[in-house]
């Protein structure tokens, strides 16, 4: 693959170089908070082998290493079944390997640049995901946005599902399309033109949940096109509902049922 543009390039946030960020390994909580990290997107993917949204070995999930300008993300062409803690990749947030580290002898996601431009740009986002879920690419092959026309869909990205521009892979180009469609924008999945979707959440749990979704609606719609055209919700409906989902539905899992 093509190496991320180095953090100091003209528009881009800095971060610091994978020397510096060797040389700080030596720290408990570093090096807990990458371990952490590690295993959550090993596991993550399995979820993507679950719901379908994935075949052979496309598709990444990658997460923000909390604290730090660090991120992990999966090694390019492993079988998922494959897929452990001590084989992810870890790279700073210009794309590159932090050498000397586990799984740093192999090669990164092709989509790698594409993650870490969107982590140097949107500070908000914890999690970055790409599949190639089939409802999901459809409409991304057709070139056109998933109309909000379902109460899920209001609540889990709040609008529309937008497109993205068409971008080859390798580079940041990507990454730059990511981050200039959903900036200002309340949904969390962009399908990217003719390739497919990817989605960001707050840390690499949230990103998976929004690729799940987000092939969920993508088949609903195209159902609901196959009897004739779907309802539209009216905007500030789409609003409230998803203000709902987003601040008021669900509680903390340990929290008592009685």
């Amino acid at each position: 693959m093509t190496d991320a543009p180095r953090a100091d390039s003209p528009g881009d946030p800095a971060t610091g170089t994978a020397d510096a960020v060797t040389a700080d390994l030596t720290s408990p909580e570093l090096r807990d908070a990458i371990e952490r990290t590690r295993e959550d997107v090993a596991s993550l993917h399995a979820e993507l082998v679950r719901y379908g949204l994935v075949v052979w070995t496309g598709g990444n999930v990658s997460g923000r290493v909390p604290g730090a300008d660090l991120f992990v993300i999966k090694p390019s062409g492993v079988m998922y079944d494959q897929l452990r803690a001590d084989n992810m990749i870890l790279c700073t947030l210009d794309g590159q390997v932090v050498e000397g580290t586990p799984g740093s002898e192999r090669s990164p996601s092709s989509d790698t640049a594409a993650h870490a431009y969107v982590y140097r740009n949107m500070t908000e986002v914890g999690g970055v995901v790409h599949t190639h879920s089939p409802y999901a690419v459809a409409w991304a092959a057709f070139g056109e946005p998933i109309p909000c026309v379902t109460t899920a869909m209001a609540d889990e990205f709040g609008g529309d599902i937008p497109i993205g521009p068409f971008a080859i892979i390798g580079d940041d180009s990507i990454g730059r399309g990511i981050v200039e469609t959903l900036s200002g924008h309340r949904s969390r999945a962009v399908l990217m033109k003719n390739h497919g979707p990817f989605t960001i959440g707050r840390d690499a749990r949230d990103a998976v949940k929004a690729a799940v979704m987000v092939e969920d609606v993508a088949r609903s719609v195209h159902y609901s096109r196959q009897l004739g055209t779907p309802a539209p919700i009216e905007p500030a409906a789409i609003d409230s509902l998803f203000n709902r989902y987003q601040n008021v539905y669900g509680q903390e899992p340990t929290g008592s049922l009685t």
